[in-house]
């Protein structure tokens, strides 16, 4: 298991996510020809979850995306089985930057949860790879039905707090609150009640990973690689995806690029999607 060291401006700043409140994209505008231009297809025709995953449904899921999409996205085989990681007995939550596997596998989380836009669904079937969404509750509540679509395609929720506070500021009682609160809350929405979460950030202490445990939390994780404007970011040399590393997606402007792009890093490295609830005992 990895040292929590990492300090919580470095990870912030590596991160692309902004402080606090601040939940605006990085970089240019997206321009007219970027995906925000496609369009939206209706989050209601997804396929139910009884189907989801299913060659039929992946096949229809593939054709009812426009041309310029269908061919962008890679198809992977299976990962293997999962090896469960060994947790912390000390009182605190496990923390996690990446899993420690030499297996040709990587995993996809994405945060927040701000722009929602309509081809999430659609590009999630097609795809047909695990995906964690790690949300917060002040995304999530202008329009909670917008990520049942994508939990009915796969997607797991996790935990990533009520506000987006920088957990480091705040005492046990705070943190916890952000913690506890949040899961509970997203419990109610979808059904099942998070394990695992991510600090807003990267922002993290010793107080973080005692609150964490005590609201549930089995394991607290970072990541190892970003994506922001259809462009992957790498944290170390050489610049791609190795085994075991979760690369951190938001949902921004320009998701359909992000996720694209992230997809095109892994199947590039040879590497395959994997769930990263099943590597958590």
């Amino acid at each position: 298991m990895f040292r929590a060291v990492a300090t919580g401006a470095l990870v912030s700043l590596i991160a692309g996510c902004g402080a606090a409140g601040d939940h605006s994209a990085t970089g240019p505008a997206p321009s007219p020809t970027t995906s925000t231009a496609v369009p939206a297809l209706d989050p209601s025709a997804s396929v139910p979850a009884t189907q989801a995953g299913t060659p039929e449904a992946v096949t229809a899921a593939l054709a009812a995306l426009p041309e310029t999409l269908r061919r962008r996205v890679p198809q992977f085989p299976p990962p293997p089985a999962p090896t469960k990681l060994t947790l912390p007995t000390d009182g605190k939550a496990g923390l996690f930057k990446r899993i420690p596997t030499t297996e040709k596998i990587a995993f996809i989380t994405i945060d927040d949860g701000w722009q929602k836009d309509p081809m999430a669904a659609k590009l999630f079937q097609a795809a047909n790879v695990p995906i964690t969404l790690f949300l917060e509750l002040n995304a999530v509540d202008p329009d909670p039905d917008y990520f049942k679509p994508l939990q009915a395609a796969g997607a797991t929720i996790q935990n990533h707090t009520i506000s987006h506070p920088t957990m480091t500021r705040l005492g046990y009682d705070g943190q916890k609150r952000q913690i506890c609160e949040g899961a509970d809350r997203l419990a109610k929405y979808y059904g099942t009640r998070p394990t695992l979460f991510r600090p807003p950030g990267g922002s993290y202490n010793s107080t973080t990973l005692r609150a964490a445990h005590d609201c549930g939390m089995k394991a607290v994780f970072t990541w190892t690689e970003t994506t922001d404007h259809g462009k992957v970011f790498y944290q170390r040399d050489p610049h791609v995806v190795q085994p075991g590393d979760i690369i951190l997606m938001h949902f921004r402007p320009r998701f359909v690029d992000d996720f694209l792009a992230v997809l095109k890093a892994i199947h590039k490295a040879g590497l395959t999607p994997a769930r990263l609830e099943d590597y958590v005992p």
